[in-house]
């Protein structure tokens, strides 16, 4: 199947060469940015571009201190893993992932793992990650595709292991009853055990008493809550404007919308994009969402790329702009992977943004930040342009 990049770009270059900007100047196609300058609106050169990393490499202590602690699971210790987790405290947003770095290591090798849940010191973070693991392992086994196109002995299989996580995490949450992360476990195995919706509410209140805002609990549930599984296309997106709204100051969570969006294009091309005021209006709130997280926080710069391209989609080029100023040279992150030449498709979509938002807000470096709204109420054919 043509990856969805290449639909939103082809529909996106049929919109351009059609329409003229507010004062009357024709917007440039694909073929009219062949000579950009990249340097001339703030961004990276062309050549130094990387699609080999979606943002900027972790620091070099940090990465000696995953290492270390990798290396210390690997050789059979857990003390180091407790202690990793222990130091997140009651921030569930962190807690959740280091636990998610510790299934990981334990993907590879569990027998720490075992012996952690033998010493019985944190039952609960032990059994979460156990949990977790089960929940990947039964994902693996399933294959991909979507769930009607997924053989019934496998999809048994799955169900029987999500099951099996289902009542680890159930042990989990009995040992600590704070701790959102086992709840968040239930959450995802969830849609594959078929639960009804009602159950699921019930499980998605427990991860809400203990933490309102958790990351990973809303992309989980927002999963639930997809077309392809127990929801819609309106359920889910309802779920992400609500946790934009809802989100606290220094969160990423409103980046959920972007994944929404990214869910709907996935099905039904840029067409399937919510259209109106309402739904435009929310990315420059992502957007300054993203600002005011945490630069160390490395779900920001996987979310600025699809910032810069719904919201050059939605016609907001000067947002775009500044995304991708933001971003730098890093380019392998989705939508660009998706493309045969991810460079290319990125250094094509910056290009438009830059010279899109040029008319706007002028060519110079520092010129084209901001929301970026200006002009972006076009129309196709009589109707509002489908955008974010």
């Amino acid at each position: 199947m043509t990856p969805v990049l290449l639909f939103g770009l082809a529909a996106l270059f049929v919109l351009l060469t059609r329409r003229r900007t507010p004062g009357g100047r024709p917007v440039p196609g694909a073929a009219e940015v062949a000579g950009f300058d990249p340097g001339a609106y703030g961004l990276v050169p062309s050549a130094e571009l990387d699609p080999g990393r979606g943002g900027p490499p972790m620091r070099l202590l940090r990465r000696k201190e995953l290492e270390a602690l990798a290396d210390s699971c690997l050789a059979g210790g857990w003390r180091a893993a407790e202690a990793h987790v222990a130091a997140a405290g009651e921030d569930w947003d962190e807690r959740w992932s280091r636990l998610d770095f510790l299934t990981r290591i334990a993907a590879e090798r569990d027998e720490w793992l075992t012996a952690w849940e033998e010493a019985g010191t944190d039952r609960c973070a032990a059994a979460t990650v156990r949990a977790r693991l089960v929940v990947q392992r039964a994902w693996e086994a399933r294959g991909g595709g979507l769930p009607a196109q997924v053989a019934p002995e496998r999809a048994a299989a799955f169900r029987a292991q999500l099951a099996v996580a289902h009542e680890l995490a159930c042990r989990a949450a009995e040992s600590d009853r704070r701790d959102p992360g086992p709840w968040v476990v239930m959450v995802a195995a969830a849609r594959g055990m078929r639960l009804p919706r009602r159950r699921f509410r019930e499980l998605w209140g427990e991860v809400v008493a203990r933490a309102p805002h958790h990351v990973g609990g809303h992309w989980q549930a927002m999963q639930y809550w997809c077309a392809k599984w127990h929801g819609s296309d309106a359920l889910m997106l309802r779920f992400a404007v609500r946790a934009v709204h809802g989100a606290p100051a220094g969160s990423p969570l409103p980046g959920l919308y972007l994944q929404a969006l990214t869910e709907l294009e996935l099905r039904h091309g840029p067409g399937g994009l919510p259209g109106g005021r309402r739904y435009r209006e929310l990315l420059p709130r992502v957007a300054a969402a993203l600002d005011g997280t945490p630069a160390a926080n490395d779900q920001v710069p996987l979310l600025r790329h699809l910032l810069a391209h719904f919201a050059l989609l939605s016609r907001q080029p000067a947002l775009a702009l500044e995304q991708f100023r933001l971003i730098g040279p890093w380019c392998g992150a989705h939508p660009w992977s998706a493309a045969p030449n991810p460079v290319r498709a990125f250094d094509q979509a910056r290009a438009l943004a830059a010279t899109l938002a040029a008319p706007l807000t002028g060519n110079g470096i520092g010129n084209g930040g901001g929301n970026g709204t200006e002009g972006a109420n076009g129309t196709e054919g009589g109707r509002t342009v489908s955008g974010a």
